[in-house]
């Protein structure tokens, strides 16, 4: 099936209740968990590999912030030791007029303004809703084996992986009942690698859960290690977010939709 050629089969039940649930659940979490997870990096706007950070160590990674320019300020971003002029974008961003030192642009934050404590009540309440969501597909998946039906990669799956690359690489997207090798890949890494990844290095960030498992910070490399980590797999999620949604374009964004409201897909006809 070429590109916005719509699928002309007959209508199957592809998404589970379950899974459309969960699927919405994570949006939401997610969402607000990018958002208000901004507004905690404000309050120390750098990153650092290693146990100890601070002005006596040179450790330090990314790096964003304002400094005296001509006529003002500027937003500069260090990143690997690199300078980068960033202005208007992070470190000095436009507000009420102006240009202020704040690293993110307020619509990028919740709330839209700075406010750390909101911002990790926020971010707490979204993360636990992230966790339970997670054990609830898991527990769903398993006995509905949706995992191993629609997930696990078969012998076929690996065979036609270079054919399934050149056919998303000439945008030929095909409607059928089963996931492609490149989403079975691509899913298994979110909900199987990145999430938990989010999830122990989110832990690991926290003074009171080193205490009960103080084996994390040897395990990530000391606390700020994982907070970089924690970013990294920040900015991956978006980035599969973005693919994601322009997959869902351009296979057909009615059809996709209706799949993950109703349950109901439209295949191609000789799917069918």
């Amino acid at each position: 099936m070429t590109l916005f050629s719509p699928p002309k089969g007959p209508l199957i039940y592809r998404q589970t209740l379950t899974t459309r649930l969960a699927h919405w659940l994570w949006v939401v979490c997610l969402f607000f968990l990018l958002l208000s997870g901004l507004q905690i990096f404000m309050a120390r706007p750098d990153l650092y590999i290693g146990v100890q950070s601070g002005f006596a160590f040179n450790n330090s990674v990314l790096s964003i912030g304002a400094e005296p320019a001509a006529g003002g300020i500027a937003g500069v971003t260090t990143l690997f030791g690199h300078r980068f002029d960033t202005t208007g974008w992070l470190g000095a961003v436009e507000a009420y007029g102006e240009l202020r030192p704040q690293t993110f642009p307020s619509w990028m934050i919740i709330p839209g303004f700075r406010d750390l404590a909101t911002g990790r009540v926020v971010h707490f309440f979204f993360a636990w809703g992230l966790v339970f969501t997670l054990l609830f597909w898991l527990l769903a998946s398993l006995v509905n084996r949706h995992i191993r039906r629609d997930l696990a990669p078969t012998r076929d799956d690996i065979r036609g992986l270079r054919r399934d690359i050149a056919d998303h690489l000439r945008l030929r997207l095909p409607h059928q009942r089963n996931y492609n090798v490149l989403q079975k890949f691509s899913y298994l890494g979110v909900l199987f690698v990145a999430l938990p990844l989010m999830i122990a290095t989110g832990l690991t960030m926290s003074p009171a859960f080193n205490a009960i498992a103080p084996w994390t910070l040897d395990l990530f490399g000391g606390r700020q290690t994982a907070r970089t980590i924690h970013f990294v797999v920040m900015l991956a999620l978006v980035g599969f977010v973005v693919v994601h949604v322009a997959m869902i374009i351009l296979a057909g964004p009615i059809n996709e939709m209706r799949s993950m409201i109703t349950g109901w897909y439209r295949t191609d006809r000789d799917e069918a």
